[in-house]
């Protein structure tokens, strides 16, 4: 059995698909995707079709909330939020469900933005969208920095983390630096993958 972490897709099924069949999943295999499946990409809708297939094909495939989906789930509810969403990529979402506005997504869509947990442990790794907030004292208890959390590297709490890694996305980086990063990742306690 293998595990994949992959983050951030936004909208971009093809790509998804491609390093899927790279990836050659296997039925006992776990794939770990740290959320931002919508906006920006053409394809937010085929993304999440693509989880969904998966799922229903037996394949274990655990997901997690990014910004972007909490940015949609907000302007979804909320009218003062829309502005904000449209403004980060949002357009290209709702163009891929073929809607005139953010409530017209359908149900069972939404259904899946909102149940979708913020963080998820496996083995010895901590698996978030952007990060952890270390000036709290139980880091997993601060939902909002598991979605927008930047530049907390310096704040690492070692004696908190123990043997853990922290798996994340949110914060573009270079393949370069994720290779570097990945060489050190036991010792740094953090691995960017996005």
């Amino acid at each position: 059995m293998k595990k994949y972490a992959i983050g951030d897709i936004h909208g971009c099924n093809e790509t998804f698909k491609a390093l899927l069949a790279q990836l050659a999943l296997a039925q006992d295999d776990e794939l770990y995707l740290l959320g931002d499946y919508v906006d920006r990409g053409p394809n937010s809708k085929g993304v999440v079709d693509t989880i969904f297939d998966l799922r229903e094909n037996g394949y274990k495939v655990h997901c997690l909330k990014g910004n972007h989906e909490q940015m949609l789930i907000d302007a979804y509810y909320e009218y003062s939020e829309r502005e904000r969403f449209y403004r980060n990529g949002g357009e290209y979402t709702i163009e891929s469900f073929d809607c005139a506005s953010v409530i017209d997504i359908p149900e069972k869509y939404m259904d899946f933005f909102n149940n979708l947990p913020h963080f998820i442990e496996v083995d010895n790794y901590i698996l978030v969208h952007g990060g952890l907030n270390f000036k709290k004292k139980n880091p997993l208890k601060d939902m909002d920095s598991m979605l927008w959390q930047r530049a907390w590297y310096r704040d690492i709490d070692p004696k908190w983390l123990g043997e853990r890694v922290i798996v994340h996305g949110h914060t573009p980086i270079y393949k370069m630096a994720i290779d570097a990063m990945y060489k050190q990742h036991l010792s740094y306690g953090y691995l960017n993958i996005d």
